[in-house]
């Protein structure tokens, strides 16, 4: 399954995006919002798991390549958050993102997202979806809010976050489908 934006293709993964992949996830700027940078070991074992749920689901978080180019510049899509996740809320789905600090600023992430949400709302007819990040991480609150996301205020600690860690403290947004449709209109 392909879905397309005016500039962005959002599909499956293939081998030639694991390297650019690893590189993106081994970039300290665009992982200063997660704990670590991954190594190629860990950002392929990454690759293969979001490549096999959206084998087994038909969604999760998709390649992002641009229409132009065919360049790979990262993933955006849906997850899944169990009860047992430790999130509030869950179980829901979450959107998410990471691309290429090359292409930030852009306003590839949100162009893609919007396309992530529609096919929650349309094709899985899910409620609602959320997001979450650190309480640092800005420009993602930016792109929460520029898809008319709302903050829940339930600020949160991550559970796989250590307790005092500066990462430990996450916000929570969430947009209901009804308030996806008003927006579309």
């Amino acid at each position: 399954m392909k879905m397309e934006t005016d500039r962005l293709i959002l599909r499956q993964w293939k081998s030639e995006d694991y390297q650019p992949y690893a590189d993106l996830c081994s970039d300290a700027h665009v992982m200063r919002y997660f704990l670590a940078p991954l190594s190629r070991e860990e950002s392929d074992e990454q690759a293969n798991k979001i490549q096999s749920l959206i084998s087994e689901r038909g969604w999760g978080f998709w390649a992002v390549e641009l229409k132009e180019t065919g360049q790979f510049i990262g993933f955006v899509g849906l997850h899944s958050q169990d009860e047992n996740s430790g999130f509030p809320n869950a179980p829901f789905i979450e959107i998410g993102w990471r691309l290429s600090s090359e292409f930030w600023g852009l306003g590839y992430a949100p162009e893609a997202a919007e396309k992530a949400l529609e096919f929650a709302f349309e094709e899985l007819n899910v409620p609602s979806v959320y997001a979450f990040t650190t309480l640092q991480n800005l420009p993602s609150q930016r792109v929460m809010l520029k898809l008319g996301m709302v903050n829940t205020n339930q600020d949160f600690s991550h559970p796989k976050v250590a307790k005092g860690h500066r990462l430990e403290r996450h916000c929570l947004y969430k947009i209901t489908q009804k308030q996806w449709l008003e927006k579309s209109l």
